[in-house]
């Protein structure tokens, strides 16, 4: 898995896995969205106004990884 935030259009992005050559989008709400992969896998999700919706400080992101080692 990998997280990647833009901070000058304040968007996240998470690969849950790697991406299929295709995927559908599907909008949840304005600010998230969900990329399904064949056999509808989530492969990854993003999130527009990150700082927002995710808490974080533009300035600053950071992830806390509880139960996990950072690679």
């Amino acid at each position: 898995m990998k997280i990647r935030y833009d901070r000058r259009v304040d968007a996240a992005y998470i690969h849950l896995k790697e991406e299929p050559g295709q995927v559908t989008t599907v909008r949840l709400t304005d600010d998230i969205a969900v990329d399904f992969g064949p056999g509808e896998e989530v492969v990854g999700i993003e999130i527009l106004s990150a700082s927002k919706q995710l808490g974080i400080d533009p300035q600053k992101p950071s992830v806390q990884l509880i139960n996990i080692s950072a690679a």
